[in-house]
């Protein structure tokens, strides 16, 4: 399965039928004792309930569904503690339960949803056709590894922004070797971290926590976006829709009043990207066109790899 959402049509009919069938076979299901078959009827419901309520959801909502069905998995085990009178069974479902259900508002709150629409919302299902249609007359920039290299080998403060393209190459350590690279070199590396960068919430945190990264160079969406600015190099590594400015600019994008990085307010901006297609919310984004940016096409790990490479021959 793609990420795109799969839309059926009256599909909140049909969800909505099939809940009140799960509610009534529940009921029919205490009263007559425990009938075998109305079991697996219950459990075969709930497994088609749960699959067409999440197929309709993709692009950036993802994460945030990923953290509500975690949290789903905490209540249900706490549920089972309960009529099992396992006490540690209820004790861990709690924790897990409420630990996912803070970790959604606080997605939901970073990307500006409320959880209704991400459930309800179907995102990304009216965006496919809209990758392009206003860029006929422009072309992306490219760049060759050694001019990156010399932009970024001589600049005084880079900014890394990481995303699920660095987690697909496993390309962390890589990069952590760059910054290393760019320190010894005088130049000032900060990552910036959103909120919602990758699959699934803090993503990026373990991915970079794994390569050894200093925390305090991680820094949040609120911490690192004034920062922008005075950077002389934004680095986005496999990220598109946490810096794609048509959240702050076009009212009819699904990402609009999304925060986001403000990485088009480097002086460059330097982007690793495997194709040009689009994010994985299906979203043409203006960066990529902007007069500063200039695309590094490849696999995120050989593109590092011989941006380091060439930092060395410096």
């Amino acid at each position: 399965m793609s990420g795109k959402p799969i839309i059926l049509p009256l599909r909140h009919v049909i969800n909505l039928a099939l809940f009140g069938l799960l509610v009534w076979l529940i009921y029919t299901f205490c009263l007559s004792g425990g009938v075998g078959w109305l079991f697996w009827a219950i459990t075969l419901t709930a497994m088609l309930f749960g699959v067409l309520i999440i197929i309709p959801i993709g692009g950036a909502d993802m994460p945030v569904v990923i953290s509500v069905l975690n949290s789903c998995t905490g209540l249900a085990a706490a549920v089972t503690g309960f009529a099992m009178q396992n006490m540690s069974m209820i004790i861990a479902g709690t924790l897990v339960g409420a630990a996912g259900s803070l970790l959604t508002v606080l997605m939901c709150k970073a990307m500006n949803r409320s959880l209704a629409k991400v459930i309800f919302g179907s995102f990304g299902g009216a965006v496919q056709g809209q990758a392009a249609a206003g860029h006929s007359d422009k072309t992306l920039r490219e760049i060759a590894p050694a001019e990156c290299a010399v932009m970024m080998g001589y600049a005084r403060k880079v900014i890394i922004v990481p995303g699920y393209g660095l987690a697909v190459a496993q390309a962390q350590h890589l990069v952590h070797e760059l910054d290393e690279l760019l320190d010894k070199r005088g130049v000032e590396v900060k990552y910036a971290i959103h909120p919602v960068a990758g699959r699934m919430p803090g993503h990026m945190n373990v991915l970079l926590a794994e390569a050894d990264v200093p925390y305090p160079e991680l820094l949040d969406m609120e911490e690192i976006n004034p920062e922008f600015e005075q950077a002389d190099v934004a680095l986005i590594i496999g990220a598109n829709d946490v810096v794609n400015p048509a959240a702050r600019t076009e009212p009819s994008s699904p990402i609009y009043g999304m925060p986001i990085l403000n990485a088009d307010k480097a002086k460059n901006i330097i982007v690793i990207k495997r194709g040009r297609g689009t994010g994985f919310a299906g979203i043409e984004n203006n960066l990529f066109y902007h007069p500063n940016t200039r695309m590094l096409f490849g696999d995120a790990k050989k593109a590092l790899q011989e941006l380091t490479t060439e930092v060395k021959a410096l």
